[in-house]
């Protein structure tokens, strides 16, 4: 059975119990029927000639509909005067073979002009490879079958043998495989267990995508009360993404409206294992709650509120298209990660750790720290363009959010959250988004702020524990001089503290700051709304900095300095080269 919805310039497919064999099964589906209803209210909305295929263009029936749906079936099979032969009343439409045409394209091309998403639901409470390859056919089918009706009706229409057939991804762009099974959650969270969790997604690259905001904006706040009290969730319209946040397991629950959003975060953070959903999570996050749900909880309805009494962190955003932003979901998941990380003793970073081997037999861990648009990531893409020149191996731990663990034995271990980059298109080099096309997701193509989705490394990599030998605050708004240099270290850990959490930044325009902000470390995500907490969590990390004789500076991107965003970071880059060279 297939069910479809089209909202928003999203289609969301739906499979359950049964898949469409046929490119008849396809034509004769609802979910088919939805898409050319819609598709003939736009044309009538816009005045299209292309309506010229019904008798009366101006007054279109259900029955003018259900007419040209089977005429459309025929037509996969039989040419049209065949077709007007075995459909009564079907020779309406093959007056004029080219408008026809033109309407079978026009029909196509509007299907394909929404952002698609397939999701499976499979039955019972274990997934196995067997299941596993079902689904991928499953996916592949529908795409094929798509293709195929297409095709099939374009080579009957036309009188001549179609040679070019120029073919898309015609199903889901990105499927997902759901389950629904009993977490052992407390009372107050059980309705969480009648949503389907994912087991599985399968992404066709590159993925473009256009979601409704292209900037985040305020802070996460800490609230009193548990929002999940304040939200009635219909299971039917929520997915939950089960995902492996550094060596948490947080429930990340999204809504129909971020289907987009939501499934994007296959790029970004590992899947759960089936061991870890024995358990209950350390975190849920609800992204996508009924609109004034919150707004009695705080001034601004993105929050968090932890539950002390389960053990649990909880948070919410509601659905308004004001926070249809990836930023909404990777930055609270990590807030909750950051919170966690504090209770526990660690010290949460804002910032890119790295591990780089030089040719010259030289290695060492470093840990690029700043706000966003500081330049870390933009540091790690001038490794690359270097990396012909001096570097063997790059090995990327963190790409924004960690933690640091003082360990007697090994200095300061670190650690990592995600197996993805969310990056801005405009900082990277030309041609290297391009390169990486065959495994990206794109958002806001064609807006500032456009940004690119990818993995960048793996779980056994976040989660190994790197000893540090650099930490660098990223400077993006000092130009470089005598008294400012590109690499500078700081003489003692006072110095550092004082630097470290002024967290200046030069705005580059990924929120709604402007200008030369400040923000406490850097990292608004957790130790701002746990202040005190973090205050002395940096004390005692500072200072053992320093007693373990880890070099700790600032580096000067210039990543905000006009005419220095792509050179600043490249000789930041040769500079750090040089000082692990002389380690």
């Amino acid at each position: 059975m297939i069910k479809s919805k089209l909202y928003n310039g999203k289609a969301v497919i739906r499979i359950k119990s049964g898949l469409c064999e046929t490119t008849e099964d396809v034509l004769s589906s609802q979910f088919f029927r939805e898409v050319v209803t819609s598709c003939i209210k736009e044309l009538e909305k816009n005045k299209s000639p292309l309506l010229g295929i019904f008798n009366d263009r101006h007054n279109i029936s259900k029955k003018d509909i259900d007419l040209l749906i089977r005429s459309l079936r025929h037509l996969c099979k039989m040419p049209p005067k065949a077709v007007a032969a075995v459909v009564e009343g079907s020779d309406v439409f093959f007056q004029e073979p080219n408008l026809l045409a033109d309407f079978v394209h026009a029909l196509y091309e509007f299907w394909i002009s929404f952002e698609r998403f397939t999701i499976c639901e499979a039955e019972g409470e274990i997934f196995d490879k067997r299941l596993s390859g079902q689904f991928n056919r499953a996916v592949d089918k529908l795409n094929q079958l798509i293709q195929k009706a297409y095709q099939d009706i374009e080579d009957n229409i036309s009188s001549k043998y179609v040679r070019i057939h120029r073919q898309v991804i015609a199903g889901g762009q990105i499927a997902a495989v759901g389950m629904r099974r009993e977490l052992p959650y407390p009372k107050l969270y059980q309705e969480l267990n009648k949503i389907q969790i994912i087991r599985q997604v399968l992404l066709y690259p590159p993925l473009v995508l256009d979601p409704s905001m292209n900037k985040r904006t305020g802070q996460f706040i800490r609230i009193d009360e548990n929002p999940i009290k304040h939200c009635n969730i219909d299971p039917d319209q929520w997915l939950c993404y089960p995902a492996k946040v550094g060596p948490l397991f947080i429930n990340i629950y999204f809504h129909e409206n971020f289907m987009d959003l939501g499934l994007s975060l296959c790029n970004l953070f590992e899947l759960a294992s089936p061991q870890e959903l024995k358990r209950k999570p350390d975190a849920v996050y609800l992204f996508g709650v009924p609109e004034n749900a919150l707004d009695q909880l705080a001034p601004f309805p993105t929050v968090f509120y932890e539950d002390k009494e389960e053990g649990m962190m909880v948070a919410a955003v509601p659905k308004g298209k004001e926070f249809g932003y990836f930023g909404y979901l990777k930055k609270m998941v990590l807030t909750l990660h950051n919170i966690i990380m504090m209770k526990k003793g660690k010290w949460p970073f804002h910032g890119a750790l790295v591990r780089i081997s030089l040719k010259s037999g030289k290695s060492a861990t470093i840990l690029l720290i700043g706000d966003t648009g500081a330049g870390k990531s933009e540091m790690l893409e001038a490794f690359r363009v270097i990396s012909e020149e001096e570097i063997q191996e790059m090995v990327i731990i963190a790409d924004d959010m960690g933690s640091l663990v003082i360990d007697d034995s090994n200095g300061v271990l670190g650690y990592g959250t995600e197996i993805g980059a969310f990056l801005r298109l405009d900082d990277l080099q030309t041609g290297y988004a391009f390169g990486q096309m065959h495994r990206s997701i794109i958002m806001s193509a064609a807006r500032i702020n456009a940004r690119i989705l990818l993995p960048v490394t793996d779980m056994s990599t976040v989660t190994k524990g790197q000893p540090i030998d650099f930490i660098l605050y990223c400077n993006n708004y000092e130009n470089v001089d005598i008294d400012h240099p590109v690499m500078e270290r700081f003489n003692d850990y006072k110095e550092a503290l004082e630097v470290f959490e002024k967290g200046a930044v030069m705005s580059k325009g990924t929120t709604t700051s402007k200008g030369l902000v400040y923000n406490y470390f850097a990292n608004i995500f957790g130790p701002v709304q746990y202040r005190e907490l973090h205050d002395e969590l940096a004390e005692k990390y500072f200072a053992a900095f320093f007693e373990k004789d880890i070099y700790v500076g600032q580096l000067r991107t210039r990543l905000g300095v006009s005419g220095w965003e792509f050179k600043g970071p490249e000789e930041a880059a040769r500079e750090l080269a040089n000082a692990i060279r002389n380690l």
